[in-house]
Order: C-alpha cells, then sequence, then structure tokens
C-alpha cells in the first residue's frame, strides 16, 4: 500500500469516528421527551368539602318507587301550601289572592336564564313550575327508600330541595342527576349541584360515581362554592 492509499484510510477512519461522535452526541435531542403529568384540579369550598362526606355506591332498583311514598301531594303551613310558598319566595312582583295562591309575578329563571312573567291559569300555572333538585325518583334510588314516610315528605317539602323553575326545562330533567342533566344556565350550574350535595347530605343519600365526577367537573369552575343552607 503506498503513501497515499495510507493517507486515504486515515482520513476514513476519523471521519467515520467523528461522525459515530457526532451522531452520539446529537442524538438524544431527538429522544420523545417524557409526557408531563396531568394536573388533576380538586374542587374547593363547603359544597366540595361536603360532597367528599357523601357514600358513593350504584342506583338501587326502583321498585316500589311512586310519589305518593313522598306524602300526598304538596303539604300545608298557616293555610299555604307548599308549591305557593316557594312561588312567593322566588318569584318577585308577588300577587296572591285570599286562598295563599300565588295569581302572578315574575321569575327570573335559573335553569334558563329567562325572564318568565306567570299568571296563574288552567293554560298557563305549569309555565313555571316547582322541581324538586334531587329529582324524587334519584332519591329513591339513592337512599330515600330506607327513610321513614315522615322523613320522606320531610324532603319532598323542604325549601332546601325546591325551586321555582321554567317548566319546560323541569320536564326536559326529568328524574335526571347531575350526570345526566345539568341547567342550560351555566351560570347557575354551581349553585345548583351544591344545592343537591347539601339535600343529599341532609337526608343521608348517596351519589353514583358518575354523578360525583360530574358534580366535582362543576365545582372546580366556582372555587369555594358555599354549601346552601335553605
Amino acid at each position: 500500500m503506498n503513501k497515499a492509499q495510507k493517507f486515504r484510510r486515515t482520513i476514513l477512519a476519523l471521519l467515520l469516528l467523528i461522525g459515530g461522535g457526532v451522531f452520539v452526541a446529537i442524538s438524544p435531542q431527538f429522544q420523545q421527551a417524557p409526557a408531563p403529568e396531568t394536573k388533576i384540579e380538586q374542587p374547593t369550598g363547603d359544597a366540595a368539602s361536603a360532597l367528599e362526606t357523601l357514600e358513593v355506591k350504584g342506583r338501587a332498583p326502583k321498585t316500589g318507587y311512586a310519589r305518593e311514598q313522598f306524602g300526598d301531594g304538596w303539604s300545608e303551613a298557616n293555610g299555604c301550601d307548599t308549591r305557593n310558598i316557594i312561588l312567593a319566595r322566588d318569584l318577585t312582583e308577588v300577587v296572591t289572592n285570599d286562598k295563599c295562591q300565588v295569581t302572578s309575578g315574575i321569575l327570573d329563571d335559573p335553569y334558563t336564564g329567562e325572564i318568565i312573567h306567570f299568571q296563574r291559569g288552567s293554560g298557563t300555572s305549569d309555565d313555571v313550575q316547582i322541581d324538586h333538585v334531587v329529582a324524587l325518583s334519584d332519591a329513591w334510588q339513592k337512599g330515600a327508600q330506607g327513610l321513614s314516610p315522615e322523613r320522606r315528605e320531610a324532603l319532598a317539602n323542604d325549601s332546601l330541595e325546591l325551586l321555582a323553575v321554567d317548566g319546560k326545562a323541569n320536564q326536559q330533567k326529568s328524574d335526571g342527576d347531575a350526570s345526566t342533566w345539568l341547567p342550560p344556565n351555566k351560570a347557575f350550574r354551581c349553585q345548583y349541584v351544591s344545592r343537591q350535595v347539601a339535600v343529599k347530605k341532609k337526608y343521608s343519600l348517596w351519589v353514583t360515581a358518575a354523578e360525583k365526577e360530574a358534580i366535582s367537573r362543576v365545582l372546580t369552575g366556582c372555587p369555594g362554592q358555599p354549601l346552601p343552607a335553605e
């Protein structure tokens, strides 16, 4: 081998050595970076704390449920039934008759955010309905069937459990819980789920895993959300 051939082989070996070093130095830059840990935001406030105290279980069978399990309609106090008591509480510019019935008023509907001019009558009374925030059949499947009849009647007439709302929205909700239905008015959702938590805590009702997750997700958007008392 002449000098020229040896020189070329030496240069080739150096290039291969340098090339390998460059690859080793650079290749780590192309390695996939580890995925950042997902931070799960936890809700805070009395409503969130109360949610953590509720038992988490599956739905019990609906067997045996009937509205009558929660009393025979609205109860009365001082000559006024629960429906009209809640209407008088939630509406403004309320007009009543001598039978303690709300005949007209204005509702700033919490479920839709719309203004409803309520007028008592055969074709208009249902425009505003009284919603059981925790639907009674939902309550039945999550512990209420174990309550005494008196306690169930108290639940169905509790002001904490009741809201005057748009009739159509109430029908759309039906017996859904927070995992299947939330008010279209997003500004009210924190108050809505916190009221559900308050009712379930007061009457020792449980939540499903999906329901708890849905409530928790809403509460993350309103840190410090209080638990309503009534």
